[in-house]
């Protein structure tokens, strides 16, 4: 009896829980060139970079929010900020910071209707804080990524480039290295 019973209730238990309707969460969205559409806005940033110096065998780590304006289609041009921790083997941390006007566009070809290829493009203002030491420095950096549309208004990307300070704290001597962020975009 025992058997019978905890067969029969298995088998409502099987049937109600596949007549129900499982909703599955979006893991992309078919947006087109809506989003990066003249007159739209883009806001967000990296929320992580990680990074590898050449030079000074560090490792870094970056928020960078920006914001732009799409000016045509496909191009946004905006500001973007920075701030960072720099660790340095057997001396004082350096904490970075940046303020770089952007040129983004986005590639028609090999877009999806869920996900565009973009490169960017930065030059502006960097510095640094090691110890009680103080620097402002020239920069520019050269990214490439691809935004993954999870609905018409949120992009998931991940970037890949090549940044250049130049910094009294390292001796006058340039910083330069690869670097690889995962961010999101909002567009508006």
């Amino acid at each position: 009896m025992k058997k019978l019973f905890l067969s029969l209730t298995l088998a409502i238990v099987s049937s109600l829980a596949f007549a129900q309707d499982i909703q599955t969460p979006a893991t992309s969205a078919n947006v087109g060139d809506s989003p990066v559409q003249q007159g739209n806005w883009i806001v967000g940033g990296s929320v992580g970079s990680l990074g590898y110096s050449f030079e000074g065998e560090n490792f870094n780590i970056n928020i960078n929010p920006q914001a732009g304006y799409f000016i045509a289609d496909g191009f946004a041009v905006g500001l973007k900020a920075g701030f960072g921790l720099q660790t340095v083997k057997g001396g004082d941390n350096i904490y970075q910071y940046r303020l770089m006007p952007f040129g983004r566009y986005y590639f028609s070809e090999g877009a999806k209707s869920s996900g565009r290829f973009f490169g960017q493009g930065e030059i502006g203002v960097t510095g640094a804080k090691q110890g009680g030491v103080s620097d402002t420095s020239f920069g520019f950096g050269v990214n490439a990524g691809y935004a993954h549309f999870l609905s018409r208004n949120v992009a998931l990307e991940g970037t890949v480039g090549y940044n250049y300070s130049k910094s009294n704290l390292a001796n006058s001597q340039a910083q330069n290295g690869l670097g690889l962020a995962v961010g999101f975009q909002i567009y508006l």
